[in-house]
């Protein structure tokens, strides 16, 4: 559950001569064979340029050029990402509950219809003639998906938008794993103030482990609370907050990282994380919450919540690098500030957006309006 810091010397076999390249660019191969010197004729003639040449000292394998200053870097353009970002999560997650609703509805009508149709011209018998016609392949493929299929509808809908992150994580894993791939995964799913690219991984390195067990501590986290989450904010809104709190995190992280002048790599997705567990502990703080491997020790969210809080607060100060503190810190800060204050400020406000969105999806036909502009404010359990 914290955002991993990649070091040159605990990366790991695979890229761990990709971070020495690209954390000493100065530092070369040299080799160790040196040309012999040509031999001088000892005439008379050449005693005179003999001497010059002996007196004159070899030059010896030139060392160690000086540690490259890393300039101060700017984080106005990270600033401006993180709040264009943000603002278009939201914006998004407000349009795609839109088109959310009105496909629900949509699809009730053509799923009554059908309904009608089926149960109006056909019966039992032919749907048994039909699956006798079936080979035993295609039957236990049909049970396969069919078992799949009850599955998926026997969890949550925060249990099944979690899944979806947890799969993208699970592919951003194994490309790790991809030698070829190495500078690439460096350059854009690591964040590093002091990176030419400083944007784009502050979103990407929020999908990014590199440590197997890294991932799972953070996805289980994210199982364990994601339906809580989503019963508060429903599902669009949660992937709007959970989008802007890793982009906030890693901001938070630039910030410290440029005050305190140590620029080192940093990925996971910790800060969203933290902001999704932040958020259900404020709203529910007497939930009763326990440890995975002692059942026995019950605490509950708030005083969870202070505690993770505390100890990263005390990481930040004495500069503990195992882990990232400020990126923990930014995403429950903002966890807490949006369940507090955020929702009301951005969420409940998204009407005109919705009513833009309606009128231009309506100029290109007669488009049926799921309960019109103001009602489409609902969608989710608590957004009001």
């Amino acid at each position: 559950m914290s955002s991993y810091q990649p070091m040159p010397y605990v990366k790991g076999f695979a890229c761990l001569g990709v971070f020495w390249y690209r954390l000493n660019p100065y530092q070369q191969q040299r080799s160790g064979f040196r040309r012999e010197a040509k031999r001088t004729d000892t005439k008379k003639g050449n005693v005179n340029q003999q001497q010059t040449k002996t007196s004159t000292p070899e030059a010896g394998p030139p060392g160690p050029p000086p540690p490259r200053k890393v300039k101060q870097p700017r984080l106005f353009r990270p600033l401006m990402f993180t709040v264009g970002f943000a603002g278009c999560s939201f914006g998004g997650a407000a349009i795609l509950q839109y088109e959310t609703l009105k496909a629900r509805v949509q699809t009730a009508k053509d799923g009554e219809e059908l309904e009608k149709l089926v149960m109006g011209s056909q019966d039992m018998a032919y749907w048994h003639d039909w699956w006798n016609q079936l080979s035993s392949f295609q039957r236990q493929l049909l049970l396969l998906v069919s078992m799949v299929d009850d599955f998926w509808r026997s969890l949550t809908e925060g249990q099944r938008t979690a899944t979806g992150i947890m799969a993208i994580n699970a592919a951003v894993l194994c490309c790790w794993r991809i030698p070829a791939m190495q500078r690439t995964m460096i350059k854009y799913f690591t964040s590093n103030p002091a990176s030419k690219t400083q944007c784009l991984p502050m979103i990407l390195s929020s999908f990014s482990h590199y440590s197997i067990i890294h991932m799972v501590a953070n996805m289980y986290v994210l199982w364990t609370f994601s339906s809580g989450i989503v019963s508060l904010l429903g599902k669009e809104q949660f992937l709007a907050v959970y989008l802007s709190a890793g982009v906030i995190s890693t901001m938070v992280s630039y910030a410290c990282k440029t005050a305190t002048g140590r620029f080192y790599p940093s990925l996971g997705a910790s800060g969203a994380v933290m902001a999704v567990l932040a958020a259900v502990c404020t709203k529910v703080p007497e939930a009763k919450l326990g440890i995975i491997f002692l059942p026995m020790v019950t605490f509950t969210a708030g005083n969870a919540l202070k505690a993770l809080v505390a100890i990263d607060t005390a990481g930040l100060i004495l500069g503990w690098r195992l882990f990232d503190h400020a990126a923990h810190l930014g995403g429950a800060l903002f966890g807490v500030w949006y369940v507090a204050y955020g929702h009301k400020l951005i969420w409940r406000r998204r009407e005109p957006l919705v009513k833009l969105w309606h009128e231009l999806r309506s100029k290109g036909g007669k488009g049926s309006r799921p309960g019109g502009g103001p009602e489409v404010r609902g969608g989710g359990g608590g957004q009001k």
